[in-house]
């Protein structure tokens, strides 16, 4: 029998529906006026002094930047203090996440500690001197007077808030990254922060500079030992050490083997799908012949470095051809693939500025728009921090945030330190974040050099997935240099991500070009196996990449596998009806659905990054509903455990996380009538409710499977009962997968 691949075009099964009636119940507050009057205005005054004491030129136009923390229970969106801040004529500029012990709690069963929100607010000194005055005449009835009451401390930007930890060795070229500010172009606020960096012993080199969101990343060369002099600058977000580049230097140089193996005979399966390596280069001898298009050089002027070449060179063999078996004859590639050397001689001579030129080489191939499937499997030997966003996940998200691209990044390998994390940037929400499995096998694990999560709130599952990366006792052999057919037994995320690109670009080239980039994304997710009982979801994420495609796009007995691809309107709500056959299911039925969807961002606000989130409702049975009610009864699926942080979960999350994720098994399949989702997506401004006027539209995907194994002709019955799905089919083998 011929395979049956999944189910397209489930978007034509969805709907708008006007949003449920709002239920308002007013939640409990801590603090009348008068409390926080007692408790903020002295904050606020001593904070004035302490701004006012700063040097002239430290305060760039006469601005001071602040920092004020909501109380733990009014951290949603619709609780951002932007009537307040409007009406005293301050600029939120940016925010982080922070854990503290409120100075009352009202929440029943809250912990002594809570996660929060901490906004960095700007304006004139003057507005700062006004401020205590406009507290002390609030209504006690207004909306500002509210907001007001709802902060739970005032207090200054200081210069030690702003210097990150340094290494041993700090060297003397740091990273600063500055806030921008409403009506002041980029170059005023850096010409600005130049003059006064020089006058206190430092350069900035302009040279090299990035502007995510309202950020401005710049190198500044000078003296480790005075940094909190420079850091008075009101502007600056943060200061830290340069970071080195990781990834070309591999977790440990691959071993050359006197194993042989066969290249395919056959030619790529595809020749549609457009893929680019961004690594170290190729060298000028190998066999990988024409399954490497093209090869291109970032910097001319610069020289290769051979270990940089053999890493691209492991990395490109990874993509095309998986792990391969000494002896044997590796798999047939999917597509072919173009490779950029964007790691030179600059980035081997320990140039401070490796960094910031290797990320414009990026830039520029993800602005291009020239590739559907990128792979880097390298970036700043840095770990995540939930207080920043790095300038490389930000440029990274930017450019992916319409989902017209798939990028898979390794996480890397320092996992072997249990207290670190996944490093940047492997934070990205817009990427596919690939950890490394240890085996082949169905008893994997997480390889022990894997970094681990989690992520950074949204984000916080990560790594996305794992991959086969290989480990001392079963290395992932790729290709040698040279003309000879040879192998290395290498290991390491870096040739896991590509693996798993490579399965990406598989199904594109099975399923064909109508499938898109996000929802290959959203299928890998979903069909990834489980680990093994009591491995840790920071270790291993959604789960393993199946090798056997099969496991992705084709629907055995008893089970189908639908696709929905679409646009999302902000504030707006999407019905999308999960096919099941006319008649009902007897027996036990398992729904397992994954969303992702491509967010732009907001860089600056690291507590509120994501600009766009879902929050997803299911519906099981259409009969069942309160009498006079607008919808059916709600039921339990995307639940907010998955996304907690190590001791709770916080409010609001979920909702902004870019895939969602969730299997429910129904004992009896009869209780499964209509069952539908209820999308509606939220957009936000730097934390706050967005009009939703200026935000734009959104790319998303769904895929669910339903099963019943119970049913063996569940796939034919589905297709009958619904006519407007189309079963992908394919013509012959090797052609591409068409949707009838």
């Amino acid at each position: 029998m011929s395979s049956r691949y999944i189910i397209a075009r489930g978007e034509l099964l969805t709907r708008k529906i006007e949003g449920p009636r709002k239920k308002h119940s007013p939640k409990a507050r801590p603090y009348e006026l008068r409390d926080a009057q007692d408790v903020l205005i002295p904050q606020i005054e001593a904070s004035t002094r302490e701004i006012d004491a700063l040097p002239p030129d430290a305060c760039p136009q006469d601005v001071a930047v602040v920092k004020l923390a909501l109380h733990p229970t009014f951290i949603a969106k619709s609780h951002f203090p932007t009537g307040l801040l409007r009406d005293v004529g301050l600029a939120p500029v940016g925010s982080i996440t922070q854990r503290l012990k409120p100075r009352r709690e009202q929440r029943v069963r809250a912990a002594e500690e809570s996660d929060t929100s901490v906004i960095f607010v700007a304006g004139n000194r003057a507005r700062f001197r006004a401020l205590s005055a406009y507290a002390r005449a609030l209504d006690a009835g207004s909306q500002e007077a509210r907001d007001f009451a709802e902060i739970e401390f005032f207090e200054p930007m200081r210069a030690a808030d702003r210097v990150r930890p340094l290494p041993e060795t700090p060297g003397h070229v740091f990273e600063v990254g500055l806030h921008l500010l409403p009506g002041l172009e980029a170059e005023e606020i850096r010409g600005e922060f130049a003059q006064f960096a020089s006058s206190r012993g430092y350069t900035v080199n302009a040279e090299f500079e990035f502007t995510p969101g309202s950020l401005l990343f710049l190198p500044v060369e000078g003296d480790a030992n005075d940094l909190e002099s420079l850091a008075q600058f009101t502007l600056i977000r943060v200061i830290r050490a340069m970071p080195r580049l990781r990834g070309a230097r591999p977790l440990s140089r691959g071993a050359s083997t006197d194993a042989s193996f066969e290249l395919p005979s056959e030619p790529p399966l595809s020749i549609e799908p457009r893929v680019g390596i961004l690594d170290g280069g190729m060298p000028t001898d190998h066999v990988l012949g024409e399954y490497v298009r093209r090869s291109f050089v970032s910097d001319a002027a610069a020289v290769p470095v051979p270990d940089f070449l053999e890493h691209g060179l492991g990395v490109t063999s990874a993509f095309l051809f998986g792990p391969i078996a000494p002896g044997k004859v590796a798999q047939t590639p999917y597509s072919y693939a173009n490779h950029h050397r964007i790691l030179d001689a600059s980035s081997q001579t320990e140039d401070p500025y490796e960094l910031y030129r290797t990320l414009g080489h990026i830039e520029n191939i993800l602005g291009a728009r020239m590739y559907e499937f990128i792979n880097l499997s390298l970036g700043p030997e840095l770990e995540v921090d939930d207080r920043d966003v790095h300038a490389w996940t930000a440029v990274i998200d930017e450019h992916l945030s319409d989902g017209h691209a798939l990028l898979t990044v390794a996480v890397g390998n320092n996992g072997a330190n249990k207290r670190s994390r996944i490093q940047v940037p492997a934070d990205s929400v817009n990427a596919l974040c690939v950890g490394a499995s240890n085996s082949q096998g169905s008893q994997w694990a997480a390889a022990d050099y894997s970094a681990k999560g989690p992520g950074r709130s949204p984000g916080l599952v990560k790594p996305d997935v794992v991959a086969f990366g290989g480990c001392s006792q079963e290395y992932f052999h790729h290709v040698a240099p040279g003309k000879r057919v040879g192998l290395v037994a290498n290991r390491g995320t870096s040739f896991a991500a590509p693996y798993a690109l490579r399965s990406a670009v598989g199904v594109r080239a099975i399923l064909g070009q109508e499938v898109h980039p996000l929802t290959i994304k959203a299928l890998l997710v979903h069909a990834c196996k489980s680990p093994r009982r009591g491995a840790s979801r920071n270790s291993v994420g959604w789960g393993c990449i199946p090798q056997d495609l099969a496991d992705i796009v084709t629907c055995p007995d008893g089970m189908a596998r639908i696709i929905y691809q679409g646009v999302l309107l902000p504030g707006k709500f999407l019905r999308a009806l999960v096919p099941l056959p006319k008649a009902p299911l007897d027996g036990e039925v398992k729904l397992t659905a994954t969303f992702c969807y491509a967010s732009p961002v907001d860089p600056q606000d690291a507590a509120a990054y994501t600009k766009a989130g879902l929050l997803v409702t299911f519906r099981p049975n259409e009969d069942e509903r309160e009498e006079k009610a607008q919808n059916a009864d709600t039921g339990t699926f995307f639940t907010a455990k998955r996304y907690r942080t190590e001791r709770e979960a916080r409010m609001d999350a979920g909702k902004w996380e870019t895939v969602l994720h969730a299997s429910h098994t129904f004992k009896d399949g009869r209780k499964l009538k209509g069952p539908v989702f209820d999308i509606h997506y939220n957009a936000r401004e730097g934390g706050a409710v967005s009009t939703a006027r200026g935000e734009r539209p959104i790319q998303y995907a769904l895929v669910v499977t339903v099963e019943a194994h119970q049913h063996a002709e569940l796939y034919q019955d589905i297709l009958k009962a619904h006519a407007q799905l189309q079963a992908i089919e394919q013509d012959k083998p090797g052609s591409e997968a068409k949707v009838d």
